[in-house]
């Protein structure tokens, strides 16, 4: 029987293909759901929590900045403070809809053209231009002339009442002194997030309390960045900083910076220095070196503040402390006898008297009306120790910082330990001392023997107006007797009358000194420098001598050998202003030698041309500022007393600005004015001005002139 073969059944190879995609994609389904399974019931998915990455992709973060807080003088008066300023945007998209962009460019080019330093074509070619797609874009810039405006400019601009502009809101530091307290104010200034930050003195050692707390805004935005309407927004307002009143009086950093100003126009020296202190309580009323800079403009060359940074020898005046060592461990006899000249010690280093042919034989009490280095040597090698001198010092306060409320306060150092040394640091020679310490030693002779601890910062207060923190009067403890502290003050008085201070003299203040003059140690660690001009001239003096009030140190480094006599003006410049400010005599009394001064009244709403003339009657130099017939404000204040020929700010209540003739202005004049008006200006040098590139009496007109001053040192005028 014959079998059929079976017929091999063939599978088409389409079928095969299909029935593998069918498998693969039933497969990725299951993946597919298995994955979205996870995804509902997951909160984190690769790491990332996914309902923050939904909030992040429509939630709009906005920081609110707080304010920072404001520098006070001990009157109330505005030492720092933060400003709006603004930039100019200008929203170009119709897609936000009528009246929310700008549609007449033409028009609206010709508006801001009027107001802003800009040309009407530059604008319209901003308002004109298209992405590099050829797009118009959401919104523009004006660039640099669109940017810092002040509200004045901005107020102008909401005035001409434009569709789609708009403004940037920002904020700065601004100093509305200008050059005045410079280095005890420091500065701040923004970052490119607008977060202003204090980077020297005040501004920079009370960051903290000025900042405050950063607030901020929480909103829902749709694909295009706007807020969706009817959403909830969060908000957390912002706490402004705290603000800090110093012990500083204005009126008496007035008088010194006034001071410093006319030495700097009649002599020639590298830096001078001073501080001011009241002294029944250690507050530092006005603290001042020059050259100094301007906040607003930070040209700084020296970050270092003299008065406070800065540790030098201090020569001679630093006797006034040796001899209250000798009398505290009651060794003086001011009747002793020693004979000047030199002294040889016993290593055979020979000192001498700053006039080595000596007086011949004087007595301790005349060798220091005298500034004796052999009369103070002489002393301490056949009564003191080493130990004594160097345990009264740090009593003293030399050697540590005075924890005054000031950055970057260096402690000086009084290491000495040979006999030669010794010797040296008795009138202030191998030791190095600073401003502040010394007005801390000097408390202690203006309170019969208590030392006092110096202070700068007054009291700090909240946004609300809560005093947070408050400075006072703090005693430090005995570290004389009265006995001691009353004849210190008797040979001070020596000093100043018939002694080495006695170009000092002013008859009926009560100014009672002690000079020194100390060598510059050369750079190189060779010894000091030997130039005619390299020596530091120091004061230490208070007034009036039976009850002082008033504690004075300054010191002035390399004056010129022909004009010795800049720091002897600048004392008894500010001798005879704080004296009067603070009725400290009675000016009838007083000799006729003094300068004529005139004390400034409340001009406020007074009609300027009836002030202008009582002023210039009592010779006062009167800058109107405004076309105006009302005084609206005045600089200085009232009650400063000026001297004959000082310069009088009245500010009007007219709008219209004519250039005075600037020439031969100060920068601190120049930049008061200007502080008071809305010009655009810039200042190239300092000194004093020799050029304006508008002239004097022209119109100003904001938005169309920039206003250029260039400036040099006065003596350079001069030659």
């Amino acid at each position: 029987m014959n079998k059929k073969k079976k017929k091999k059944k063939t599978i088409n190879p389409n079928i095969k293909i299909a029935n593998f995609v069918l498998g693969l994609t039933f497969v990725i389904m299951m993946i597919l759901v298995v994955r979205a399974g996870i995804l509902s019931l997951s909160t984190e998915v690769d790491g990332k929590n996914l309902k923050d990455f939904a909030a992040s992709r429509t939630t709009e973060h906005e920081t609110i900045l707080a304010k920072r807080g404001t520098i006070y003088d001990v009157n109330g008066d505005i030492l720092a403070q933060n400003v709006y300023s603004y930039t100019l945007i200008a929203y170009l998209a119709e897609s936000r809809g009528e009246g929310n962009y700008v549609k007449d460019k033409e028009m609206t080019a010709q508006k801001l053209s009027t107001v802003i330093d800009m040309s009407y074509e530059d604008i319209l070619a901003l308002l004109n231009r298209k992405t590099s797609s050829g797009e118009t874009p959401y919104q523009t810039e004006f660039g640099s002339k669109g940017r810092g405006l002040t509200e004045l400019v901005k107020d102008k601009i909401v005035a001409l009442n434009l569709d789609g502009i708009d403004f940037i809101e920002t904020q700065k530091r601004y100093y509305p002194k200008g050059d005045f307290l410079s280095y005890t104010l420091g500065y701040a200034k923004s970052d490119e997030n607008g977060k202003i930050t204090g980077e020297l003195g005040i501004e920079s050692l009370f960051n903290e309390e000025l900042t405050g707390t950063d607030g901020y805004k929480e909103y829902q935005k749709d694909l295009r960045g706007y807020k969706i309407a009817n959403t909830k927004e969060q908000v957390k307002e912002a706490e402004d900083g705290n603000s800090i009143y110093l012990t500083v009086d204005s009126n008496v950093q007035f008088f010194l910076e006034q001071a410093l100003e006319n030495a700097s126009a009649k002599y020639n020296f590298d830096q001078l220095n001073i501080v001011v202190a009241e002294a029944k309580t250690g507050k530092i009323l006005g603290i001042s070196t020059t050259p100094s800079f301007d906040p607003n403009e930070r040209n700084i060359v020296n970050y270092l503040d003299p008065n406070i940074s800065v540790a030098i020898e201090p020569g001679s005046t630093m006797k006034i402390f040796s001899y209250m060592a000798a009398m505290e461990a009651g060794v003086y006899n001011g009747d002793e006898t020693f004979l000047s000249g030199t002294f040889t010690a016993k290593d055979g280093t020979v000192i001498g008297d700053h006039d080595r042919r000596g007086w011949g034989t004087i007595t301790f009490d005349r060798g220091f009306a005298l500034s004796s280095n052999v009369g103070i040597v002489t002393i301490v090698d056949k009564y003191m120790s080493r130990e004594t001198l160097m345990d009264y010092y740090k009593k003293l306060g030399f050697g540590s910082k005075t924890g005054i409320e000031l950055s970057k306060e260096v402690a000086g150092k009084i290491n000495f330990k040979y006999e030669t040394e010794v010797f040296n640091a008795a009138f202030g020679q191998g030791i190095t001392t600073t401003s502040i310490q010394n007005i801390k030693a000097l408390t202690s002779i203006a309170n019969d023997g208590i030392l006092l601890q110096p202070y700068i910062v007054d009291k700090i207060v909240d946004s609300d107006g809560n005093v947070v923190e408050e400075h006072t009067k703090t005693e430090l403890g005995r570290v004389a007797s009265k006995e001691t502290t009353d004849k210190i003050k008797d040979l001070m008085e020596s000093v100043v009358l018939d002694g080495t201070g006695s170009v000092y003299r002013m008859d009926g203040y009560g100014l009672i000194a002690k000079t020194g003059t100390a060598q510059i140690s050369s750079t190189d660690g060779s010894g000091y420098l030997t130039g005619e001009s390299d020596v530091i001239r120091g004061f230490a003096g208070m007034f009036p001598k039976e009850d002082p009030e008033i504690i004075i140190y300054a010191n002035l480094k390399r004056p010129s050998p022909n004009t010795p006599n800049a720091l002897v003006s600048v004392i008894k410049e500010v001798v005879e202003n704080v004296s009067k400010y603070y009725h400290i005599y009675d000016a009838d009394d007083q000799p006729t030698s003094v300068k004529q001064t005139y004390s400034l009244g409340n001009y406020q709403n007074k009609d300027v041309e009836k002030v202008k003339l009582e002023l210039e009657k009592n010779g006062l130099t009167v800058v109107t500022i405004g076309d105006g017939s009302r005084i609206s404000d005045q600089y200085p204040a009232k009650n400063i007393t000026l001297n004959k020929g000082s310069k009088v700010f009245l500010v009007t209540n007219g709008t219209k600005y004519y250039l005075p003739d600037f020439t031969n202005w100060s920068k601190k004049d120049v930049t008061t004015y200007l502080s008071y008006t809305n010009i655009d200006y810039q200042i190239e040098g300092d000194g004093y001005v020799t050029s304006q590139s508008i002239p004097p009496m022209t119109e100003y007109i904001d938005g169309q002139m920039v206003l250029t001053l260039t400036l040099a040192p006065k003596y350079n005028i001069e030659e």
